[in-house]
C-alpha cells in the first residue's frame, strides 16, 4: 500500500497500524538496537513509484522502519513524504548483483544499493526479525 504520509491523517494511521503493527516502544527499540535503517540510495523502482520520485531532482533516497508485523519504505518527492506499507507476509526481499537489494510488495518494488555493512546488517535483522515472528508453517507440524 502506498501512502502520502506528509500530513497528520487520523485513517492514513490507522490503515498503516492494522497493516504493519503499532511502532515499537522504547524498550523494545533499545532491545533491538534500533529499527530504523540508514540512508539507502534508490537504483530502481516500480512504475507508479518512479513518477513520484521523478518529479524533483533530488537524489532518490528512502530508509526502512521495522514494526512488528511488517515494514515501512519511507521516501520523499517534492515537499511530499511516501510510505509503501509492506506486512511481512507479502515482503519479499532479494540481494540481487553485489550490491543492490530488492524489497518486493505485490506490483510495488524498490531496488537499494547496500554499499556499507551497516547496510547488510539492517537487511540481515529484518530477515531475522520475519523468519522468528512469523506463524508456524504446515510443514513444521
Amino acid at each position: 500500500m502506498l501512502v502520502n504520509v506528509s500530513y497528520n491523517n487520523k485513517e492514513a494511521t490507522r490503515k498503516i497500524d492494522d497493516a504493519v503493527g503499532k511502532p515499537f516502544t522504547l524498550k523494545q527499540r533499545w532491545a533491538m538496537g534500533g529499527i530504523g535503517s540508514p540512508k539507502l540510495i534508490i537504483t530502481e523502482t516500480s512504475v507508479e513509484i518512479r513518477n513520484l520520485l521523478i518529479l524533483d531532482n533530488n537524489r532518490d533516497t528512502c530508509n526502512i522502519e521495522m514494526r512488528p508485523d511488517g515494514i515501512i519504505v519511507g521516501f520523499r518527492s517534492l515537499l511530499e513524504s511516501y510510505a509503501l506499507v509492506i506486512p511481512y507476509y507479502k515482503l519479499s526481499m532479494y540481494k540481487g548483483e553485489a550490491t543492490v537489494y530488492s524489497i518486493y510488495r505485490d506490483h510495488h518494488f524498490i531496488k537499494v544499493e547496500s554499499d556499507t555493512k551497516a547496510v547488510q546488517k539492517f537487511f540481515k535483522k529484518i530477515l531475522g526479525y520475519k523468519a522468528d515472528n512469523a506463524p508456524t508453517s504446515i510443514e513444521d507440524l
